[in-house]
């Protein structure tokens, strides 16, 4: 199949294309330190490859999404073709890819899956699936593929014949071809996937600045979205914490290694022909650019 992969850029000027991974899911999960009874102490004993808070957006774009309101938006529900949205969405932490769904919900009626909430969801509730992942982070160890597409697999038989937008997985090639094989098995392949390119320098300074409650995964940002009291979580007031990781250096190690990891996943989906990147600084500039590419498939 020819590739058609889409390039959508902001009206400001072509930005840096960047591609940088989620550091979770597939790799690990962050678990609150009241949780930790058979993984560590310390969240921060795990690497940045197997360890991340589940919600890890941009608190910069969180700020936009709050000027949007469910209540003055006509829903669409129903693609032109007929065939269900299924689409899957990349970025990096502080991409937007939370922001970009939560206003994807308020224009369509999409059931959004994050494979961070679904393995945190698991954990916390010991079930068989999710005392394995336990297991593999407690060791250090990725959690197996396999596990991944199950636990994907059981929230999409829930929600059959269902727009709905993956978020989290996969995060490699041999994981891509994992999931599509469970999608073609269930008759539900893959029709869409959207990559946020957002410059590094923008969200370097989106992570330095980052701090995350850990249980309810909401993030602040010193600059654009702080707390009300200084390192404490408004709805709770319990500490927020900042990632050890979340520093220049262990950025830049991340970007390689999500280049290595990432690059032959973005082509493959090239290859498919369902790529489509969208560029931008902010959320405001790059959901315009996603509103229209989806309103092409909608009525």
């Amino acid at each position: 199949m020819l590739a058609r992969t889409r390039q959508y850029h902001s009206s400001s000027g072509t930005n840096t294309l960047v591609s940088l991974g989620r550091h979770i899911n597939s790799g690990g999960l962050f678990v609150p330190k009241r949780h930790q009874t058979t993984i560590s102490n310390s969240a921060s004993s795990l690497s940045a490859e197997t360890a991340t808070a589940v919600t890890t957006e941009s608190a910069a774009d969180i700020l936009g999404d709050q000027n949007i309101s469910s209540s003055n938006q006509l829903i669409k529900r129903f693609t032109r073709n007929g065939v269900p949205l299924r689409m899957l969405i990349l970025g990096a932490p502080g991409a937007g890819k939370g922001t970009q769904s939560s206003r994807i919900r308020n224009h369509f009626a999409v059931t959004t899956i994050s494979s961070g909430d679904v393995l945190r969801r698991n954990i916390l509730e010991q079930t068989p699936a999710g005392q394995q992942a336990q297991s593999s982070v407690a060791r250090g160890e990725l959690v197996p593929d396999n596990l991944i597409v199950s636990l994907i697999r059981n929230e999409l038989e829930t929600i059959q014949n269902s727009n709905w937008l993956l978020d989290g997985f996969p995060r490699n090639l041999a994981q891509a071809q994992a999931l599509d094989q469970m999608l073609l098995a269930t008759d539900q392949p893959l029709n869409a996937v959207v990559n946020l390119n957002v410059p590094e320098h923008v969200i370097l300074n989106r992570i330095i600045e980052r701090y995350v409650h850990v249980p309810s995964g909401r993030v602040y940002n010193l600059t654009y979205n702080p707390p009300k009291v200084p390192g404490v979580d408004d709805i709770t007031g319990e500490p927020l914490e900042h990632r050890p990781d979340d520093n220049p250096e262990s950025f830049k190690r991340r970007l390689q290694q999500y280049h290595a990891l990432t690059e032959p996943l973005l082509e493959y989906y090239g290859k498919a022909g369902v790529l489509a990147s969208f560029a931008g600084d902010t959320s405001d500039i790059i959901f315009p650019q996603l509103k229209e590419f989806l309103d092409e498939r909608f009525e």
